[in-house]
């Protein structure tokens, strides 16, 4: 229907019920009634229909609200509004108070019209529809309508039918050849998935056309920095990182609605996915009741969260939440979440995604664009907000030959990380490509995606291949989804087909790895850059124990590094030794992905089992696969019999000991290591061994593939040379080695052709879509608004939004602030905080006790990352973490620099506030690397904290920090706290205009001492918006204020 006719039938509508005229109104809102039918879907749920329905229709004259009721009525007005709806905001986002005379009329229309969504005009909603419409009618002219829209994407002149092959279309697209331009062809793949992004969402508001072009231009534009934004197709959550970002939606829901907004107002408008998978722990282990026994107690510690989440579910639009016991969130993302290509109402595009853990990059093995963010970065996305970014480098990594049998992908990815480390990959992408990629399965090529955190890289993507094609099939993806894949990137030029001669992409920089170089190898003992050969990792400990404290040591004397403690181990002799293994976990999305390593872990128990060897009972070992179909594989190989023998019994479905959930150890060897200062250590396929994250007690942590950490658990011990030395002595009285009982890839493959099949991966996400009997029998509340239970230890109202006010407050300088801490190089998000354990004797310890929690219950930071107040104690709180202000001394301390007194981080963070006064952060390199924490920033923010001087930042900790108001600085090349000669012990002072047009990005700017000392630094907002976020407080209230004011 033509949009004039609309305008018009709504104004005669609006002005008969302003007059009261019941019989023209009808009239005039049926007329047509089979045109106003909207091909659209309803954009709210039954639940608010209803209820508005139910409200009744106050304030509408009486005569009219019975003819209003009528069934005619209210079909008709379901389609005027929903088409109307749609021009108005076509018209608005192309408007501007100075082009259009009647933006302020048009507006009134919009923001009724989004009140009243699909219900009828006889609703409550409906009624200020009608009224703002009979106020504006007068203002806004049938001309002023019939011109709505009519700037839309200048780009919909290349949007294309994609044909199927027996007839007809799949959608519509975006064409990418269409826009004719030779600079395409030589673009990366992932570059040109940012740029069908911004073509498609141009809107010349929101996306710019010369944002377009900067992407075209790539190869000039990115070595400027030029600044673009990206809308994600989707977000990604998980439960530590989900519930603060649901948490932060409640809150925003209130605050609106006390800033006299629409609470409803707050709703994802792209589709969240958040799967509930880092609250398992593993308290049971090496029993066959594990699995069970591990969820049960996982449900009872976090109900609270659990149904804050499911009342999520309801409350917002757009949500889904995947239950406890599903698996890992990207493993889940990899097997059945993502799209690859979507088709939405007929319009075809590539899937990509932000996600709030560092280790989204995992679904890049897949050809989909993602990578992870802050967490309040992505709640903007999930609002509508573009994220703004600096347009990437790419770093070209070729890849040519074939892995060596016994060569695992593990084994590979932590040499890429090595490489790419050395190379310099920040915030760059790397994209591969070459002979040797068409070699790599896909579950290898997402273990290296995986890993992106860990070299840097904001993605390690692999473009779509035939590889890609035939894993979508493996995991039941269907023929027809997958032909409509193909079709489509293959139209787009999205596809890599390495049958076919293609021109070489142009990348910013180059790297080559023949795979055949590739050797087994662990990653430690503090960070999963440090690679270790096999042939090298007996000489490797031997230097970290002689060696002074630091990443690569110990320090432990020469006389004292034979020591040997002796325990009784439940009735049975035992001792430990330094290097002993203590813990050893087949866990983390990096691996369990992978059947070619879970399968090879089960053949080397299964060789081990055959010759007499087992694992020691003291070691704490576990499985916790990342799905479902891992323990189908497994049991259809036979292979689990044998595992369970070895003690890795399955323990439950989720990251476990990778982010420290790794439960308990058994008194008596946790009292041994801690009396005799015992060097532990930990074996994990895991993506993170950053001291103290896997477990207190194990100051050495080894990243390992699968088949590893079964034989350093057979062999007891990281201090052992594997190609001179046994594991141990068979049942036949002879050593045994570890390559009498490692599997061939011949072996390993025939197993795995024979036990991975398609039909495991749709019975196990069929299951997972109708819940399991704990999560579906969990009550949870209802309605738009969450009432806060003041009670609470999980879920706490925030303060974020509390005395918020309508306008920005403008930027702020620092004035006199004292230094909070004064920290060296490599402060993780693990330091700033911890995911792991509360310590009996921490300010979250006590803050819980006084809210009578006993200590069994205390969970960990992780799982209370919804209340603000352990969250806030638990900043800092890492026992490990080292602070010069202790000179050498390591844990949660500091000084407080007026009294010069020892004191808790938070509590000494409590006093400066109490006493009025500003604190900054004093950091080396690599500030803030790691998972990507939004409680890194929010708890420093809680704290005081109004900036952080360090000599660089991690990518996505620098935007969190960014996203709470927090100033990021930079030394100056070659400068920091040392050489300047900064002690901490002094004031500091960063003056800022409160205008921040006044600032430019990446300005200098001038810190100031109290002793006379000044320095410069390099402001690190990177782009005009992150001003702008900074001129309102953070990125959160600057989309709270835009969406009250829309």
């Amino acid at each position: 229907m033509p949009i004039n006719t609309y305008s018009s039938t709504l104004i005669r509508t609006s002005r008969a019920v302003s007059r009261g005229e019941a019989k023209k109104a009808a009239a005039a809102a049926a007329a047509n009634s089979t045109a106003f039918a909207s091909p659209f879907p309803a954009s709210s749920s039954s639940r608010a229909v209803h209820s508005a329905a139910a409200a009744g229709l106050g304030g509408l004259p009486a005569a009219v609200a019975p003819v209003l009721r009528s069934q005619p009525v209210v079909e008709a007005s379901k389609g005027l509004v929903s088409n109307l709806q749609l021009r108005l905001r076509s018209h608005l986002l192309a408007s501007s108070p100075l082009r259009n005379p009647n933006f302020a009329a048009s507006i009134s229309l919009y923001r009724a019209g989004s009140s009243f969504s699909a219900s009828s005009l006889a609703s409550p909603a409906g009624a200020r529809f009608v009224a703002a419409a009979g106020s504006a009618a007068s203002r806004l002219s049938i001309r002023d309508f019939s011109t709505m829209g009519s700037s839309g994407n200048p780009f919909d002149t290349v949007l294309t039918d994609l044909p199927k092959p027996g007839g007809g279309i799949y959608g519509k697209y975006y064409s990418l050849p269409k826009l004719n331009d030779k600079r395409i062809d030589k673009l990366p793949y992932s570059i040109r998935y940012l740029l069908e992004s911004a073509v498609r969402n141009c809107d010349n508001f929101q996306v710019l056309e010369k944002d377009v072009e900067k992407i075209i231009d790539w190869e000039k534009t990115s070595p400027q920095q030029v600044e673009i934004p990206f809308k994600p197709a989707r977000v990604l959550l998980q439960d530590f990182t989900g519930v603060p970002a649901v948490v932060d939606l409640a809150a925003m829901r209130d605050a609106i609605k006390r800033l006299g907004g629409d609470p409803t107002k707050i709703n994802p408008l792209i589709p969240v996915d958040l799967v509930i998978d880092h609250s398992v722990q593993v308290d049971v282990a090496r029993r066959p009741n594990a699995l069970k026994s591990n969820m049960e107690l996982e449900f009872g510690r976090n109900k609270e969260r659990f149904a804050f989440l499911k009342w999520g579910a309801t409350a917002f639009r757009n949500m889904l939440v995947v239950p406890p016991g599903s698996g890992i969130v990207h493993q889940v993302n990899l097997e059945y979440l993502a799209r690859v290509v979507f088709n939405n109402e007929g319009i075809l595009y590539p899937d990509s995604l932000v996600g709030t853990d560092s280790h989204t990059t995992m679904i890049d093995g897949l050809g989909v664009a993602g990578w992870g963010v802050g967490g309040i970065e992505a709640e903007a996305s999930m609002l509508g907000q573009p994220m703004s970014m600096v347009l990437p480098g790419v770093v070209g990594f070729k890849l040519t030959g074939k892995l060596k049998t016994g060569v695992t992908a593990t084994d590979l990815v932590l040499t890429v990380t090595q490489m790419l480390r050395k190379h310099g990959v920040v915030g760059k992408f790397v994209e591969f490509y070459g002979e040797g990629m068409g070699q790599l399965a896909l579950a290898d090529r997402a273990t290296i995606a995986n890993m992106s955190p860990e070299y840097g890289a904001t993605m390690g993507f692999f473009p779509v291949d035939s590889v890609t094609l035939d894993y979508l099939r493996l995991t039941g993806r269907g023929d027809e989804k997958v032909d409509m894949v193909e079709a489509y990137l293959r139209a787009n030029n999205l596809f890599i087909d390495h049958d076919e001669p293609h021109e070489e992409n142009v990348y910013s920089s180059y790297l080559s790895l023949d795979l055949n170089t590739v050797e087994p190898c662990v990653s430690g003992p503090k960070r999963p850059h440090d690679r270790v050969t096999l042939k090298e990792m007996k000489a490797d400990w031997h230097s970290c124990l002689d060696s002074k404290v630091g990443f690569k040591g110990f320090g432990i004397p020469k006389e004292e590094q034979g020591a040997v403690a002796k325990f009784d181990y439940h009735g049975e002799p035992a001792e430990l030794k330094h290097g002993d293994v203590v813990i050893a976990a087949i866990t983390s999305c990096t691996n369990t992905s992978n059947p070619t390593v879970m399968l090879g872990a089960g053949l080397v128990a299964k060789k081990a089992a055959e010759k007499g060897l087992f694992v020691k009972p003291w070691i704490k070992t576990s499985l916790a696969p990342g799905s479902g179909v891992v323990t189908k594989y497994l049991a259809e190989s036979g292979l689990n019999k044998y595992l369970d023998e070895q003690g890795f019994s399955l323990v439950g479905y989720g990251c476990t000991t990778c982010i420290g959930n790794s439960g308990e150890l058994d008194e008596t060897v946790s009292t041994t290591i801690a009396d005799n200062d015992i060097v532990a250590a930990a074996v994990l396929s895991g993506n993170r061994n950053f001291e103290g994250r896997v477990h207190p007690l194990t100051r050495a942590n080894y990243l390992a593939s699968p088949p590893l950490v079964v034989a350093y658990a057979l062999a007891g011990t990281v201090d052992i040379d594997f190609q001179t030395e046994p594991i141990g002595t068979g049942k036949d009285g002879n050593p045994v080695f570890l390559r009498d009982i490692w599997p061939t890839s011949e072996e390993i493959a025939e197993v795995e052709k024979k036990a991975v099949l398609p039909t495991m991966f749709r019975e196990t996400y069929e299951a997972i879509t109708k819940g399991n009997l704990m999560w579906n029998d969990l009550p949870a509340p209802e309605g738009d608004l969450y009432e806060w239970d003041p009670q609470s230890t999980y879920v706490h109202d925030p303060p974020f939004f509390k005395s918020m006010s309508k306008d920005p407050p403008g930027g702020h300088g620092v004035k006199d602030a004292f230094c909070l801490l004064n920290f060296g190089d490599s402060i993780t998000t693990d330091h700033i905080s911890p995911a792991g354990n509360i310590a009996k004797e921490s300010p979250a310890a006590k803050y819980l006790v006084s809210k009578g929690v006993d200590r069994k219950d205390f969970n960990s930071y992780g799982s209370r990352r919804g209340n603000d107040e352990i969250m806030a104690r638990g900043t800092f709180a890492n026992i490990r973490i080292v602070n010069k202000f202790l000179e050498g001394e390591v844990g949660p301390k500091t000084i407080h620099v007026p009294t010069k007194e020892k004191m808790f981080i938070y509590d000494a963070a409590m006093k400066y506030r109490e006493e009025g006064l500003d604190t900054i952060i004093l950091a080396g390199a690599e500030y803030g690397s790691g998972s990507s924490r939004d409680w890194a920033a929010k708890g420093p923010y809680l704290q005081g904290v109004k900036a952080v001087i360090a000599k660089s930042f991690e990518r996505i900790h620098r935007s969190n920090l960014v996203g709470m108001g927090i100033i990021p600085l930079c030394f100056k090349e070659g400068e920091d706290a040392e050489t300047l000669g900064l002690t901490g012990y002094e004031r500091y002072t960063i003056d800022l205009p409160t205008d921040v047009k006044e600032i430019k990005p990446g300005q200098d700017v001038v810190v100031k001492t109290d002793n006379g000392k000044e320095f410069t630094c390099v402001i690190r907002f990177d782009t005009a918006v992150e001003l702008t976020y900074f001129e309102h407080g953070g990125i959160l209230h600057y989309v709270l204020r835009q969406l009250l004011h829309s």
